[in-house]
């Protein structure tokens, strides 16, 4: 009788542990996929110029130091999000570098350095629309094997 007094209060449990569960989640999550992806490549790549022409703007308002590293910051989270293929996120972790160099050279009082940090970040950043492409085929067709 214990045995099966334990049995019916394990079973209520995880019976309303999981309709609890599911109705909370909605969404189906693959993986470390729905922790950034909120946008294209595309659309993800244009925020983050977006933020380093922040930056740089705010460099020549002459802003203050922590503004300048807010723009940069907030650059470097935006470039998360952008996620194709390894091509394209080994070439934004290299853009990211530049960005992080430029915060080193804003943090070091060198707004010369920051600004051709930004600028090459920009130009890097700009350069992943090309990597995010699909590749496709004479007919239209998206190849699968490139």
């Amino acid at each position: 009788m214990k045995l099966l007094q334990n049995a019916v209060i394990a079973t209520t449990l995880a019976l309303s542990l999981s309709s609890v569960s599911t109705t909370t989640t909605a969404e189906v999550c693959l993986g470390m996929a729905c922790m950034y992806n909120r946008m294209t490549p595309t659309e993800a790549i244009n925020a983050a110029v977006e933020q380093t022409r922040q930056a740089l703007k705010a460099i020549d308002d002459n802003a203050s130091e922590v503004v300048i590293i807010d723009n940069i910051k907030d650059a470097l989270k935006v470039s998360k999000e952008i996620n194709a293929n390894d091509k394209v996120d080994r070439n934004r972790q290299r853009a990211n570098g530049y960005l992080k160099k430029a915060r080193k050279a804003v943090r070091n009082d060198d707004l010369n350095l920051a600004t051709e940090e930004l600028k090459e970040a920009a130009t890097r950043f700009l350069a992943l629309k090309g990597y995010a492409q699909p590749w496709y085929c004479n007919n239209g067709a998206i190849d699968q094997h490139r």
